[in-house]
């Protein structure tokens, strides 16, 4: 097994130099002897599912990756999972409604009813983290997600949007450890 990780940022213009994507990209080689995939994505501003899904195919995603999602980044996983086999998925501010937000209406991922059943069988497990004071996503989003995919889910009450604006966060030593408990418990 050749496992690799691919990291998908959230819209706004996501790049891979933001967040913890970096820390990720360093760390999860080190640490877990995984290769990490981080790299910009097409139509960062929107992240639309016509672009995210087939962009996400063509970075070799297979039933050997990790795809790790940050906020659109998480629903673009959760979409791809539908549709396609992979090992797992960490899925960080996710959230599974539009919540009235013109960019996430016009994403086109929320145009389709979820295929709660496919996206769990698609893949071996899941890993949450959700944070009550997420100024952009309500707390009962994650935990409806953590109820239908029955996810490892990790819930803070200090992290925000995990990395966004006036909450800078750099590094993910979380993400790392409950990706390292769940491959050895595999």
């Amino acid at each position: 097994m050749n496992t690799k990780v691919i990291l998908i940022p959230g819209n706004g213009g996501g790049s891979p130099t933001d967040n913890w994507s970096p820390y990720l990209e360093k760390e999860i080689p080190l640490q877990l002897g995984i290769s990490v995939i981080n790299t910009q994505f097409p139509d960062a501003l929107l992240a639309r599912k016509e672009f995210w899904l087939p962009f996400i195919k063509e970075l070799g995603a297979d039933e050997d990756t990790i795809l790790i999602g940050h906020s659109s980044g998480a629903i673009a996983a959760m979409r791809y999972a539908e549709e396609n086999v992979i090992l797992g998925s960490v899925l960080v501010g996710a959230y599974y409604t539009h919540m009235n937000y013109e960019e996430e209406k016009a994403s086109q991922y929320f145009d389709t009813p979820w295929n709660w059943n496919a996206i769990k069988k698609n893949q071996q497990w899941t890993i949450l983290f959700a944070s009550t004071d997420d100024p952009f996503i309500p707390i009962e989003e994650p935990r409806h997600i953590r109820d239908m995919l029955g996810s490892v889910y990790h819930e803070h009450t200090d992290r925000a949007h995990f990395g966004h604006g006036t909450f800078p966060q750099t590094e993910f030593p979380e993400l790392i450890e409950a990706l390292r408990l769940q491959l050895i418990s595999e």
